[in-house]
């Protein structure tokens, strides 16, 4: 088991619900939710002009290598009723892949650590709820300290 971190996002329909859905969804799905934030409503990154979001995260036990767990998010992201639109538009839920383990992983799909969420507060504040300690792998800083450069 691989101790994982995901975000959770959304802006569009029941905001809360559909993170409780995915949430849901990754236990029946042999996903071990171990830890969740609380919720964060969030301004909308890339696009402005849309609704607030809702964020969480979440610590997960894994057995599947990044790609499967890619395709299983993906799959949940489809069974909560995202659809697609355009790059930083409206969404049912986004989930992401932020830390797995302490690895770091790049292919065509799948960048982990996530590869922008140094800059993302809507990332970095709930995460620091459940790992203010972590230690991203490339940057080598704590949670709490990326949320506190980004904060300056």
């Amino acid at each position: 088991m691989t101790n994982v971190y995901i975000g959770l996002g959304s802006n569009k329909g029941s905001r809360k619900k559909n993170i409780m859905r995915a949430l849901s969804l990754l236990s029946k799905n042999r996903q071990r939710v171990l830890k969740v934030t609380s919720f964060f409503e969030t301004q909308p990154y890339g696009c402005e002009k849309q609704g607030p979001f809702l964020n969480a995260a979440a610590k997960i036990g894994t057995a599947l290598p990044p790609e499967k767990l890619l395709v299983l998010l993906k799959s949940i992201e489809k069974e909560v009723g995202r659809t697609r639109s355009f790059r930083w538009g409206p969404r049912e839920i986004d989930l992401d892949i932020l830390f797995y383990g302490r690895r770091l992983y790049k292919s065509r799909k799948l960048s982990i650590p996530h590869a922008d969420m140094h800059n993302r507060r809507f990332v970095l504040l709930p995460l620091k709820e459940i790992a203010p300690g972590f230690v991203h792998p490339a940057l080598k800083k704590s949670v709490s300290k990326i949320l506190e450069n980004l904060d300056k």
